[in-house]
Protein backbone atom coordinates (compact mmCIF):
# COMPACT_ATOMS: atom_id res chain seq x y z
CA UNK A 1 0.00 0.00 0.00
CA UNK A 2 1.09 3.34 -0.41
CA UNK A 3 0.36 6.35 1.71
CA UNK A 4 -0.60 9.44 0.38
CA UNK A 5 1.34 12.37 2.06
CA UNK A 6 1.43 16.72 0.52
CA UNK A 7 4.78 16.93 -0.26
CA UNK A 8 5.78 20.42 -0.37
CA UNK A 9 8.34 22.41 -2.05
CA UNK A 10 11.35 22.17 0.13
CA UNK A 11 12.30 25.81 0.59
CA UNK A 12 12.71 28.82 3.02
CA UNK A 13 11.43 29.07 6.33
CA UNK A 14 8.84 27.07 8.95
CA UNK A 15 7.64 27.44 11.87
CA UNK A 16 8.41 23.57 13.11
CA UNK A 17 10.49 21.19 11.30
CA UNK A 18 9.63 17.26 12.83
CA UNK A 19 13.00 15.05 11.45
CA UNK A 20 11.58 11.75 11.45
CA UNK A 21 8.41 10.12 10.08
CA UNK A 22 8.15 7.41 12.82
CA UNK A 23 4.93 6.96 14.94
CA UNK A 24 6.60 10.26 16.96
CA UNK A 25 6.98 12.38 14.03
CA UNK A 26 3.40 11.81 12.43
CA UNK A 27 1.66 12.26 15.77
CA UNK A 28 3.58 15.47 16.26
CA UNK A 29 2.76 16.47 12.88
CA UNK A 30 -1.59 15.06 13.66
CA UNK A 31 -1.17 17.79 16.19
CA UNK A 32 0.08 20.62 14.22
CA UNK A 33 -2.00 19.97 11.59
CA UNK A 34 -4.92 20.07 14.01
CA UNK A 35 -3.93 23.34 15.57
CA UNK A 36 -3.54 24.58 12.01
CA UNK A 37 0.47 25.17 12.75
CA UNK A 38 2.55 25.12 9.54
CA UNK A 39 5.87 22.34 9.60
CA UNK A 40 7.24 19.60 7.62
CA UNK A 41 8.56 16.44 8.37
CA UNK A 42 11.92 15.64 6.68
CA UNK A 43 12.03 11.67 6.23
CA UNK A 44 15.24 10.39 5.07
CA UNK A 45 13.76 7.36 3.87
CA UNK A 46 9.38 6.48 3.70
CA UNK A 47 7.59 7.32 6.30
CA UNK A 48 7.09 4.48 8.89
CA UNK A 49 10.65 3.09 7.09
CA UNK A 50 11.89 1.31 10.36
CA UNK A 51 8.43 -0.90 10.39
CA UNK A 52 9.11 -1.17 6.99
CA UNK A 53 12.32 -1.73 6.35
CA UNK A 54 14.40 -3.00 9.93
CA UNK A 55 12.17 -5.89 10.99
CA UNK A 56 12.25 -9.78 9.86
CA UNK A 57 9.42 -10.99 8.27
CA UNK A 58 8.03 -12.90 11.47
CA UNK A 59 8.16 -9.75 13.66
CA UNK A 60 5.14 -9.28 15.29
CA UNK A 61 4.62 -6.59 18.24
CA UNK A 62 4.72 -7.86 21.70
CA UNK A 63 2.04 -5.24 23.16
CA UNK A 64 -1.83 -6.06 22.61
CA UNK A 65 -3.37 -4.22 19.58
CA UNK A 66 -5.11 -2.20 21.76
CA UNK A 67 -2.62 -0.14 22.82
CA UNK A 68 -1.84 1.32 19.68
CA UNK A 69 -2.97 4.55 20.03
CA UNK A 70 -1.76 7.49 18.09
CA UNK A 71 -3.39 11.29 17.46
CA UNK A 72 -6.63 11.38 16.19
CA UNK A 73 -6.12 7.23 15.08
CA UNK A 74 -6.54 3.93 17.17
CA UNK A 75 -6.72 -0.04 16.66
CA UNK A 76 -9.92 -0.85 15.04
CA UNK A 77 -9.54 -4.05 13.45
CA UNK A 78 -11.33 -7.23 14.64
CA UNK A 79 -8.28 -8.44 17.08
CA UNK A 80 -7.67 -6.41 19.83
CA UNK A 81 -5.91 -8.76 22.36
CA UNK A 82 -3.93 -9.95 19.08
CA UNK A 83 -0.41 -8.96 17.97
CA UNK A 84 -0.16 -7.03 14.76
CA UNK A 85 2.49 -8.73 12.67
CA UNK A 86 5.05 -6.76 10.42
CA UNK A 87 2.55 -6.55 7.35
CA UNK A 88 -0.10 -5.53 9.46
CA UNK A 89 2.09 -2.88 11.35
CA UNK A 90 2.90 -1.09 8.20
CA UNK A 91 -0.74 -1.21 7.14
CA UNK A 92 -1.73 0.63 10.55
CA UNK A 93 1.02 2.89 9.66
CA UNK A 94 -0.11 3.48 5.98
CA UNK A 95 -3.50 3.69 7.32
CA UNK A 96 -2.71 7.06 9.84
CA UNK A 97 -0.61 8.61 7.23
CA UNK A 98 -3.57 8.52 4.86
CA UNK A 99 -6.13 9.84 8.02
CA UNK A 100 -4.50 13.19 7.59
CA UNK A 101 -2.25 13.89 4.58
CA UNK A 102 1.08 15.49 6.87
CA UNK A 103 3.13 17.65 4.74
CA UNK A 104 6.50 15.76 4.63
CA UNK A 105 9.53 14.69 2.50
CA UNK A 106 10.67 11.80 2.17
CA UNK A 107 14.19 11.06 0.79
CA UNK A 108 15.72 14.05 2.41
CA UNK A 109 18.67 13.15 5.29
CA UNK A 110 19.75 15.73 7.67
CA UNK A 111 23.07 16.93 7.91
CA UNK A 112 23.41 19.01 10.63
CA UNK A 113 20.89 21.23 12.84
CA UNK A 114 22.74 24.92 14.28
CA UNK A 115 21.22 27.94 15.47
CA UNK A 116 22.25 31.47 13.63
CA UNK A 117 22.85 34.72 15.53
CA UNK A 118 19.19 35.13 15.82
CA UNK A 119 18.42 32.27 17.34
CA UNK A 120 17.14 30.20 14.22
CA UNK A 121 17.61 26.44 13.81
CA UNK A 122 19.56 26.26 10.18
CA UNK A 123 18.89 22.76 9.15
CA UNK A 124 21.47 21.75 6.36
CA UNK A 125 19.53 18.78 4.27
CA UNK A 126 20.78 16.67 1.54
CA UNK A 127 18.69 18.56 -0.56
CA UNK A 128 19.55 22.13 0.41
CA UNK A 129 19.57 24.15 3.53
CA UNK A 130 16.53 25.16 5.47
CA UNK A 131 15.79 27.33 8.82
CA UNK A 132 12.60 26.55 11.51
CA UNK A 133 11.70 28.78 14.54
CA UNK A 134 11.58 25.20 16.16
CA UNK A 135 13.02 21.44 15.88
CA UNK A 136 11.24 18.47 17.07
CA UNK A 137 13.68 15.40 16.82
CA UNK A 138 12.19 12.55 16.45
CA UNK A 139 14.35 9.84 15.17
CA UNK A 140 13.94 7.63 18.67
CA UNK A 141 16.77 5.93 20.09
CA UNK A 142 18.40 3.21 18.18
CA UNK A 143 20.53 4.64 15.84
CA UNK A 144 24.22 3.07 15.43
CA UNK A 145 24.39 -1.08 16.05
CA UNK A 146 26.67 -2.09 18.47
CA UNK A 147 28.85 -4.58 16.99
CA UNK A 148 31.41 -5.72 19.94
CA UNK A 149 35.12 -4.90 19.44
CA UNK A 150 35.57 -9.09 19.12
CA UNK A 151 33.28 -9.20 15.68
CA UNK A 152 36.59 -8.42 13.75
CA UNK A 153 38.39 -11.77 15.27
CA UNK A 154 35.82 -14.05 14.05
CA UNK A 155 37.13 -16.61 11.57
CA UNK A 156 36.61 -15.99 7.95
CA UNK A 157 34.09 -18.65 6.98
CA UNK A 158 31.55 -16.94 9.53
CA UNK A 159 28.86 -15.08 8.58
CA UNK A 160 28.15 -11.96 10.79
CA UNK A 161 25.10 -9.62 10.79
CA UNK A 162 23.24 -7.61 13.06
CA UNK A 163 19.68 -7.93 14.63
CA UNK A 164 18.65 -4.70 12.54
CA UNK A 165 19.59 -7.11 9.24
CA UNK A 166 18.26 -10.05 9.99
CA UNK A 167 15.51 -10.91 7.39
CA UNK A 168 14.69 -14.74 7.99
CA UNK A 169 16.22 -18.33 8.03
CA UNK A 170 16.43 -18.74 4.32
CA UNK A 171 18.27 -15.38 4.08
CA UNK A 172 21.60 -16.82 6.15
CA UNK A 173 24.08 -19.70 5.15
CA UNK A 174 23.22 -23.14 6.13
CA UNK A 175 24.31 -24.21 8.99
CA UNK A 176 24.55 -23.66 13.23
CA UNK A 177 24.05 -20.33 14.48
CA UNK A 178 25.54 -18.35 17.31
CA UNK A 179 22.79 -15.64 18.72
CA UNK A 180 24.45 -13.10 20.98
CA UNK A 181 21.91 -11.62 23.44
CA UNK A 182 18.54 -11.99 24.93
CA UNK A 183 16.77 -8.82 24.65
CA UNK A 184 13.51 -9.08 23.01
CA UNK A 185 14.98 -9.05 19.98
CA UNK A 186 17.67 -11.81 20.23
CA UNK A 187 15.15 -14.52 21.91
CA UNK A 188 12.53 -13.80 19.22
CA UNK A 189 15.21 -14.21 16.55
CA UNK A 190 16.53 -17.30 18.42
CA UNK A 191 13.50 -18.49 18.55
CA UNK A 192 12.92 -17.97 14.88
CA UNK A 193 16.23 -20.14 13.53
CA UNK A 194 14.86 -23.13 16.48
CA UNK A 195 11.56 -23.26 15.10
CA UNK A 196 12.70 -24.07 11.41
CA UNK A 197 14.95 -26.50 12.50
CA UNK A 198 18.31 -24.56 12.87
CA UNK A 199 20.61 -25.45 15.33
CA UNK A 200 21.21 -22.32 17.77
CA UNK A 201 23.62 -21.35 19.98
CA UNK A 202 22.31 -18.50 22.81
CA UNK A 203 24.42 -16.32 24.40
CA UNK A 204 21.77 -15.86 27.45
CA UNK A 205 22.48 -12.39 29.31
CA UNK A 206 21.10 -10.43 32.41
CA UNK A 207 17.46 -9.20 30.25
CA UNK A 208 15.05 -10.06 32.13
CA UNK A 209 11.53 -11.95 31.12
CA UNK A 210 8.12 -11.69 31.68
CA UNK A 211 5.18 -13.85 31.30
CA UNK A 212 2.64 -13.72 28.15
CA UNK A 213 -0.77 -14.32 30.57
CA UNK A 214 -1.51 -14.57 33.93
CA UNK A 215 -4.86 -15.50 36.06
CA UNK A 216 -6.92 -14.98 33.17
CA UNK A 217 -5.29 -12.00 31.91
CA UNK A 218 -2.23 -10.68 29.06
CA UNK A 219 0.34 -9.61 31.72
CA UNK A 220 -0.02 -6.11 29.81
CA UNK A 221 -3.23 -5.51 30.69
CA UNK A 222 -2.84 -6.45 34.53
CA UNK A 223 -0.28 -3.45 34.67
CA UNK A 224 -2.13 -1.08 32.33
CA UNK A 225 -4.85 -1.49 35.04
CA UNK A 226 -2.09 -0.98 37.73
CA UNK A 227 -1.34 2.06 36.18
CA UNK A 228 2.24 0.93 35.44
CA UNK A 229 2.27 2.31 31.98
CA UNK A 230 1.29 5.85 33.91
CA UNK A 231 4.39 5.79 35.98
CA UNK A 232 6.95 8.85 35.07
CA UNK A 233 10.23 8.06 34.68
CA UNK A 234 11.28 10.34 37.85
CA UNK A 235 8.83 7.64 39.97
CA UNK A 236 10.18 4.61 38.68
CA UNK A 237 12.72 3.05 41.19
CA UNK A 238 15.35 3.57 39.05
CA UNK A 239 14.89 6.71 37.83
CA UNK A 240 16.72 8.02 35.02
CA UNK A 241 18.40 4.60 34.91
CA UNK A 242 15.55 2.82 33.81
CA UNK A 243 16.07 3.87 30.35
CA UNK A 244 19.47 1.72 30.53
CA UNK A 245 17.80 -1.35 31.23
CA UNK A 246 16.84 -4.45 28.82
CA UNK A 247 13.47 -4.98 27.72
CA UNK A 248 11.74 -7.79 29.42
CA UNK A 249 11.48 -11.25 26.74
CA UNK A 250 8.23 -12.02 25.74
CA UNK A 251 6.37 -12.60 21.81
CA UNK A 252 3.03 -11.93 20.16
CA UNK A 253 3.66 -14.42 17.88
CA UNK A 254 1.14 -17.03 17.34
CA UNK A 255 -1.57 -15.15 19.32
CA UNK A 256 1.34 -14.83 22.17
CA UNK A 257 2.76 -16.66 24.59
CA UNK A 258 5.98 -17.28 27.07
CA UNK A 259 9.87 -17.27 25.96
CA UNK A 260 11.19 -19.60 27.96
CA UNK A 261 14.91 -20.51 26.96
CA UNK A 262 14.89 -23.50 29.17
CA UNK A 263 12.25 -25.32 26.82
CA UNK A 264 14.16 -24.55 24.06
CA UNK A 265 17.38 -26.46 25.71
CA UNK A 266 15.56 -29.11 26.27
CA UNK A 267 14.41 -29.15 22.43
CA UNK A 268 18.14 -28.92 21.45
CA UNK A 269 19.02 -25.18 21.68
CA UNK A 270 22.74 -24.93 23.28
CA UNK A 271 22.62 -21.65 25.87
CA UNK A 272 25.95 -20.26 26.99
CA UNK A 273 26.09 -17.70 29.58
CA UNK A 274 26.85 -14.29 28.60
CA UNK A 275 29.53 -13.71 25.67
CA UNK A 276 32.83 -12.79 26.38
CA UNK A 277 35.18 -12.69 24.26
CA UNK A 278 37.18 -14.83 20.69
CA UNK A 279 40.19 -15.74 20.83
CA UNK A 280 41.82 -18.43 18.31
CA UNK A 281 38.60 -19.00 16.82
CA UNK A 282 37.13 -20.26 20.15
CA UNK A 283 34.00 -18.03 21.80
CA UNK A 284 34.86 -17.74 25.56
CA UNK A 285 31.09 -17.32 27.65
CA UNK A 286 30.87 -16.79 31.30
CA UNK A 287 29.92 -19.29 33.94
CA UNK A 288 26.36 -17.35 34.61
CA UNK A 289 24.21 -19.16 32.51
CA UNK A 290 22.24 -20.34 35.79
CA UNK A 291 22.56 -17.14 37.54
CA UNK A 292 21.00 -15.08 34.33
CA UNK A 293 18.27 -17.81 33.75
CA UNK A 294 17.09 -17.83 37.59
CA UNK A 295 17.58 -13.83 37.51
CA UNK A 296 14.85 -14.06 34.53
CA UNK A 297 12.70 -15.91 36.08
CA UNK A 298 12.90 -14.32 39.21
CA UNK A 299 11.67 -11.27 37.49
CA UNK A 300 8.61 -12.79 36.22
CA UNK A 301 7.60 -14.21 39.16
CA UNK A 302 8.31 -10.58 41.12
CA UNK A 303 5.49 -8.81 38.55
CA UNK A 304 3.16 -11.73 39.60
CA UNK A 305 3.88 -11.19 42.91
CA UNK A 306 2.64 -7.50 42.16
CA UNK A 307 -0.09 -8.73 40.17
CA UNK A 308 -1.37 -10.76 43.05
CA UNK A 309 -1.45 -8.09 45.51
CA UNK A 310 -3.48 -5.62 43.13
CA UNK A 311 -6.13 -8.54 42.52
CA UNK A 312 -6.35 -8.68 46.55
CA UNK A 313 -6.53 -5.57 47.12
CA UNK A 314 -9.07 -4.61 44.68
CA UNK A 315 -11.17 -7.50 45.72
CA UNK A 316 -10.78 -8.48 41.53
CA UNK A 317 -12.71 -11.92 41.08
CA UNK A 318 -9.52 -13.67 39.13
CA UNK A 319 -8.85 -17.76 38.37
CA UNK A 320 -5.75 -18.85 40.60
CA UNK A 321 -3.01 -19.80 38.36
CA UNK A 322 -0.12 -21.99 39.69
CA UNK A 323 3.49 -20.21 39.41
CA UNK A 324 6.33 -21.22 37.04
CA UNK A 325 8.18 -24.41 37.95
CA UNK A 326 11.76 -24.20 35.53
CA UNK A 327 11.78 -27.49 33.13
CA UNK A 328 15.84 -27.17 32.86
CA UNK A 329 18.32 -26.68 34.87
CA UNK A 330 21.90 -26.39 33.23
CA UNK A 331 24.96 -28.73 34.57
CA UNK A 332 27.52 -27.44 36.58
CA UNK A 333 29.60 -27.71 34.11
CA UNK A 334 27.72 -26.13 31.33
CA UNK A 335 30.31 -25.33 28.38
CA UNK A 336 32.06 -21.71 28.33
CA UNK A 337 33.83 -21.68 25.30
CA UNK A 338 32.38 -23.23 21.29
CA UNK A 339 35.03 -23.82 18.82
CA UNK A 340 33.42 -21.54 16.07
CA UNK A 341 34.31 -23.66 13.69
CA UNK A 342 31.06 -25.57 14.28
CA UNK A 343 29.29 -21.96 13.06
CA UNK A 344 28.28 -20.71 9.81
CA UNK A 345 26.62 -17.34 11.05
CA UNK A 346 26.88 -14.88 13.90
CA UNK A 347 23.97 -12.77 15.13
CA UNK A 348 24.86 -9.59 17.33
CA UNK A 349 21.66 -8.92 19.59
CA UNK A 350 22.98 -6.77 21.72
CA UNK A 351 21.26 -3.26 20.92
CA UNK A 352 21.98 0.14 19.37
CA UNK A 353 23.74 3.44 20.49
CA UNK A 354 21.99 6.80 19.95
CA UNK A 355 23.83 9.31 17.28
CA UNK A 356 22.69 13.20 17.75
CA UNK A 357 26.04 14.35 16.35
CA UNK A 358 24.09 16.01 13.79
CA UNK A 359 22.34 18.27 16.37
CA UNK A 360 24.96 21.15 17.25
CA UNK A 361 24.10 22.02 20.65
CA UNK A 362 25.24 21.76 24.23
CA UNK A 363 22.84 19.51 25.65
CA UNK A 364 23.87 16.02 25.36
CA UNK A 365 25.89 14.14 27.94
CA UNK A 366 29.46 11.96 27.80
CA UNK A 367 26.90 9.47 26.05
CA UNK A 368 26.07 11.13 23.85
CA UNK A 369 21.84 11.24 25.29
CA UNK A 370 20.02 14.52 25.34
CA UNK A 371 19.38 15.85 28.44
CA UNK A 372 15.52 16.86 28.82
CA UNK A 373 12.47 17.37 30.76
CA UNK A 374 9.73 15.56 28.73
CA UNK A 375 11.54 15.96 25.46
CA UNK A 376 11.79 19.89 26.27
CA UNK A 377 15.28 20.88 26.66
CA UNK A 378 17.32 23.86 27.66
CA UNK A 379 17.50 25.15 24.49
CA UNK A 380 14.25 26.93 23.40
CA UNK A 381 12.89 25.34 20.33
CA UNK A 382 14.49 21.88 20.49
CA UNK A 383 12.58 19.33 21.45
CA UNK A 384 12.88 15.50 21.43
CA UNK A 385 10.06 12.58 20.62
CA UNK A 386 9.61 9.09 20.79
CA UNK A 387 13.06 8.20 23.11
CA UNK A 388 12.59 4.90 25.19
CA UNK A 389 11.89 5.90 28.46
CA UNK A 390 11.36 9.83 27.41
CA UNK A 391 8.65 10.08 30.06
CA UNK A 392 7.16 6.56 30.47
CA UNK A 393 7.74 2.89 29.38
CA UNK A 394 5.54 3.84 26.20
CA UNK A 395 7.13 7.16 25.09
CA UNK A 396 8.89 4.75 22.34
CA UNK A 397 5.76 2.90 21.45
CA UNK A 398 2.30 3.14 20.43
CA UNK A 399 1.05 3.15 23.40
CA UNK A 400 2.47 6.63 25.12
CA UNK A 401 3.83 8.52 22.01
CA UNK A 402 0.67 10.42 21.81
CA UNK A 403 1.04 11.55 25.29
CA UNK A 404 4.69 12.96 25.33
CA UNK A 405 3.42 14.86 21.97
CA UNK A 406 0.56 17.07 23.47
CA UNK A 407 2.84 18.01 25.82
CA UNK A 408 5.30 19.50 23.34
CA UNK A 409 2.12 21.21 21.52
CA UNK A 410 1.91 23.20 24.95
CA UNK A 411 5.63 24.21 24.61
CA UNK A 412 5.40 24.84 20.81
CA UNK A 413 2.24 27.04 21.49
CA UNK A 414 3.86 29.13 24.19
CA UNK A 415 6.95 29.31 22.50
CA UNK A 416 5.10 30.94 19.47
CA UNK A 417 3.34 33.02 21.63
CA UNK A 418 6.14 34.86 22.68
CA UNK A 419 6.82 38.08 21.33
CA UNK A 420 10.22 38.35 20.92
CA UNK A 421 13.09 35.42 20.86
CA UNK A 422 16.54 35.74 22.29
CA UNK A 423 19.27 33.31 21.51
CA UNK A 424 19.94 31.37 25.21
Amino acid sequence: MKHTIHTPALSGHYSVLIIGGGQAGLSMSYLLKERGISHLIIEKNRLGHAWRSERWDTFCLVTPNWQCTLPGYSYTGNDPYGFMKKDEIVEFMDGYIDSFHPPAVEGVAVIKVDRDADGRFIVETSQGTLSADQIVSAVGGYHLPIMPHAACRLPAHVTQIHSADYINPQSLPDGEVLVVGTGQSGCQIAEDLHLVGRKVHLCVGDAPRVARRYRGKDVVEWLDKMKYYDLPVDKHPLGTGVREKTNHYVTGRDGGRDIDLRKFALEGMQLYGRFNDIEDGVALFGDDLKINLDSADATSEKIKDSIDRFIAENGIDAPSEARYVPLWEPAIDAPVSLDLSRIRVVIWCIGFRTDFSWIKADIFDDRGYPGHERGVTAVPGLYFLGLPWQYTWGSGRFSGVARDARHLLEHIEALMAEPVRQIA
